[in-house]
């Protein structure tokens, strides 16, 4: 019963374009869609029901994890549909599921909005770029559409680490080596260390949790390679802090030397709902010049977030500009805008002003009426 009902709720969330697929008991499945979750019109789900579909489609392995340690992720290929990110769990002992939907096609960098200064960062020859943003902020996606973009423009080689493999990269103009860790590699920083005698162009690390896959990244990133990493901090500003913190204290001013020598950009995104449906990426791009580096090593990264509001010639944004210029352009809602703010409280009074602003300039043909002394001619 299991293939026959996971396989048409799969190719549900194919149709529908859903991002993500619940499987839960006491309730029918739930798909999440442009971030809303909609439970699907069929059955409510027996504890029976959830250990069957996940039988159907986990590996051995990870059914054994799930017995041991109380859950599992694997990736999972629905034919030539899409792939999924599943993690199976345990919850008050009953089977849970959660399947992520990773597209087959790559979006373009253009397509996803991604800042242009992207693509002159990702083909240097050598430096650490870091992707950031809370879960299912899109990092994977940004990712995956800059690898794609070196891979069909570059003969590199690039080597890829992650939790499980979501995208698939085939050799096109580059050649691609994913490694899975858990699989192919038993951790991070292992399957880094490694990769430095495997003559790689880039390195992608799926994600830079402890000190060793941080330490181990920022070393790849000084002796030549490009190191993409992700973390789940918001802001370039609390980026740096985080990684320096992991550190103890007596190692730090080493680690702030050398991360101001090797980073070369962060990008942070935060996803939000689009008015009409979709969804629609907001950036924060830092460059890092030697300005920047000296701030980093100085430990004076408080002053981060305005030397990115000055570095808009080289292609820096701050994403509250970025969210202002999204409400602006009638693309989000005010309230959707301020919650993925870094500082709310100053984005409201920007919109508040320019929502002024605009009963002002409306106010010249018999509008709203100007108060008293705005701008009369006395």
């Amino acid at each position: 019963m299991g293939t026959l009902l996971i396989d048409k709720l799969l190719q549900t969330v194919v149709n529908q374009g859903a991002s993500d697929l619940h499987i839960s008991v006491g309730q029918p499945p739930v798909v999440r869609l442009h971030g809303r979750m909609r439970k699907l019109e069929t059955k409510v789900l027996t504890p029976d029901d959830t250990v069957g579909l996940m039988k159907s489609i986990a590996p051995e392995r990870c059914q054994q994890e799930l017995q041991e340690v109380g859950g599992a992720d694997f990736g999972f290929a629905f034919g030539s549909a899409a792939r999924f990110r599943v993690s199976i769990f345990k919850q008050r002992g009953n089977v849970g599921m959660v399947l992520r939907q990773i597209p087959n096609k790559f979006l373009t960098m253009e397509q996803l909005g991604l800042p242009s200064v992207c693509k002159e960062l990702i083909t240097r020859p050598r430096g650490l770029f870091l992707v950031t943003g809370p879960t299912g902020s899109g990092k994977s996606t940004s990712l995956a559409s800059m690898i794609n973009y070196i891979n069909e423009t570059l003969d590199h080689h690039i080597i890829t680490i992650e939790d499980p493999i979501e995208f698939y990269h085939y050799h096109q103009k580059s050649t691609v080596n994913q490694r899975e860790v858990g699989v192919d590699v038993p951790s991070f920083a292992e399957a880094i260390r490694r990769a430095l005698r495997q003559d790689p162009d880039v390195i992608l690390v799926g994600e830079m949790r402890d000190l060793e896959t941080i330490e181990a990244a920022i070393t790849a990133a000084e002796t030549g390679h490009v190191v993409f990493g992700t973390l789940h901090t918001t802001g370039a500003q609390g980026t740096v802090n985080r990684i320096i913190d992991v550190f103890p204290t007596n190692q730090q001013d080493q680690i702030r030397t050398q991360l101001s020598v090797s980073i070369i950009g962060i990008l942070s995104q935060a996803l939000l709902p689009k008015i009409g449906g979709g969804r629609v990426a907001a950036y924060e791009m830092l460059v890092v010049n030697p300005a920047i580096g000296n701030l980093i090593r100085e430990n004076k990264t408080f002053r981060i977030t305005s030397a990115i509001q000055t570095g808009a010639k080289q292609g820096m944004i701050l994403m509250d500009d970025a969210l202002f210029t999204l409400w602006k352009d009638g693309k989000c809602t005010k309230e959707e805008c301020l919650t993925k703010s870094n500082n709310p409280a100053e984005l409201a009074a920007r919109i508040a002003g320019a929502e002024r602003g605009l009963f002002d300039e409306d106010g010249e043909g018999g509008g709203p009426a100007k108060p008293e002394g705005a701008g009369g001619h006395g």
